[in-house]
């Protein structure tokens, strides 16, 4: 089975179409959360997730915008966008969001698998580094983990007392590019398969990934978008420029 991993999409409805166009062929697609938040067309991404599947697990941002969470936790901008956001959406979709399940969840088909936003301990936990990943692939049972949240494509992998981390190699920052990460019977991992609409690692291309469970390989992609477009939108909609400029430097 081939599943299409997406997370992080943060409104950026440019940066979604332009994944979808560039995958491979799949037979589902799980959405990691944070649907919303950040950028300037949350009907028409909450429109266009819900048409590709039923698998999803809630974001911060989706929680934040349905008023499951209070915003005051979140930084002034993170905020501002939240409030512009829940302004913004259709009540139908606003209930959509409060309907989505925490994770983990399972899917049927994928053995051995589960799919957070942030970790298997808790929903709005962030994996950074080998530290934050030590406990989460210590005590989940689970082999596979697929998660988001920290908008930062890569992999911690726990073999015997000793986590690995790693990050996907590009050669261009401009074209669209994959890179293969095969899985191991015998050890555990947590994948993340990069942030769609907002990337942080400095890549300003849109980051998702491909898992085939019968090959047991992760195939991480990075695809340019309309970058142009999207910022203009959030400029349009009087959202903190930031927001837009910072899609340009993917931090």
């Amino acid at each position: 089975m081939r599943a299409l991993l997406l997370s992080d999409i943060h409104s950026n409805l440019e940066a979604l179409e332009a994944c979808l166009a560039a995958a491979p062929a799949h037979d589902l697609v799980v959405n990691l959360g944070d649907i919303v938040g950040y950028g300037a067309s949350p009907n028409e991404v909450i429109d266009r997730s819900r048409a590709l599947g039923k698998f999803f697990v809630r974001g911060n941002h989706d929680k934040a915008v349905c008023g499951l969470i209070d915003i005051k936790d979140f930084n002034p901008v993170a905020a501002l966008a939240s409030s512009w956001t829940r302004n913004q959406l259709t009540e139908e979709n606003l209930e959509w969001l409060r309907s989505l399940p925490q994770g983990p969840l399972e899917v049927e088909g994928l053995t051995n698998t589960q799919f957070v936003h942030g970790s298997p301990i808790h929903e709005d936990e962030y994996v950074v580094n080998v530290g934050d990943a030590m406990a989460p692939l210590m005590v989940s049972p689970i082999t596979i983990t697929f998660f988001g949240h920290t908008h930062l494509q890569g992999s911690f992998t726990l073999n015997g007392d000793h986590v690995e981390g790693i990050h996907p190699t590009y050669k261009t920052v401009g074209q669209i590019e994959s890179s293969q990460f095969p899985l191991k019977n015998n050890l555990r991992y947590l994948v993340n398969p990069g942030s769609v609409g907002q990337p942080r690692d400095g890549d300003w291309r849109a980051g998702f990934a491909v898992y085939d469970s019968d090959s047991r390989i992760v195939a991480f992609y990075r695809v340019p978008y309309n970058l142009r477009v999207a910022q203009d939108r959030i400029l349009a909609a009087d959202l903190p420029p930031r927001l837009a400029t910072r899609l340009a430097a993917g931090r």
